[in-house]
């Protein structure tokens, strides 16, 4: 349970969410039943799909997925600031660093950080074998920036899944919605139109557009407030390493 805490696997929140969701919809089967709140927020009282194969429970169990996602997506940024709280580099006013301090820095740094994770290590490794091998301070500022662009758009990707399920929502609630309209006008009798029926059918089949919509402004409040939060984390990572590192690098008879 710590691991899923502090760097969540994907896959397992993915089964986790899911099964959220088929509580989520359990629970509000049993409490709201056929009633007005089971219609609109389950279509509970469908005879359009088998219960609870419904446009609506679909609609839950992507959202459900998407907070799974949000709270990966969260937890990996909360992980990248902790780093930073971890003192990685000399912090006072006075340190100069120099080619003989950039090996004790690198073991600092040692397994902390891989492909995907670890933006501030990643960083320091970097920008230290770049300053050991050039003896340049400029390219190590350029090594810098270059780095901190591909995380930037690492990070972006990172949010394809989420940009889709965002998406899907409002797409299957219109698609239940158009579904349910087809099936109101199969209901329709030439010679005699039960309006009362025929409106009941057709507010059912818009409760899907509404389910979807407030989903969908939910999911999208969520992941405009993790992104903003994982990219400040790199923001943060690179204004660490600029500030502790690379304005306190010294070439010094070296050059």
């Amino acid at each position: 349970m710590k691991s899923i805490w502090v760097l969540p696997h994907r896959g397992l929140v993915f089964g986790l969410a899911l099964l959220a969701g088929c509580v989520f919809i359990g629970v509000c089967t049993v409490w709201l039943g056929t009633g007005q709140g089971g219609i609109i927020l389950l279509d509970a009282a469908t005879t359009t799909f088998p219960y609870p194969l419904t446009i609506q429970n679909v609609m839950h169990l992507f959202f459900f997925v998407g907070l799974g996602e949000f709270f990966v997506r969260w937890r990996v940024a909360e992980r990248e600031f902790a780093f930073v709280a971890q003192r990685l580099l000399p912090e006072d006013g006075e340190t100069v660093l120099q080619s003989q301090d950039m090996p004790a820095l690198r073991r600092k740094t040692a397994g902390n950080f891989d492909g995907e994770h670890g933006f501030l290590p990643y960083l320091i490794d970097l920008c230290v074998l770049q300053f050991q091998a050039s003896r340049s301070v400029d390219q190590t500022v350029t090594v810098l920036n270059s780095s901190l662009e591909l995380i930037a758009h690492r990070v972006d990707l990172r949010y394809a899944l989420a940009r889709y399920i965002v998406w899907v929502i409002p797409t299957i609630g219109f698609i239940g919605t158009v579904v349910g309209i087809a099936f109101a006008m199969e209901q329709i009798n030439p010679e005699q139109v039960d309006l009362k029926a025929l409106t009941s059918s057709l507010g059912v089949a818009f409760y899907t557009t509404l389910v979807a919509l407030v989903q969908s402004a939910l999911l999208v409040l969520l992941m405009n407030l993790v992104q903003a939060h994982e990219e400040r984390s790199v923001n943060e990572a690179g204004h660490y390493t600029l500030r502790n590192l690379i304005n306190r690098l010294y070439v010094g008879k070296e050059q």
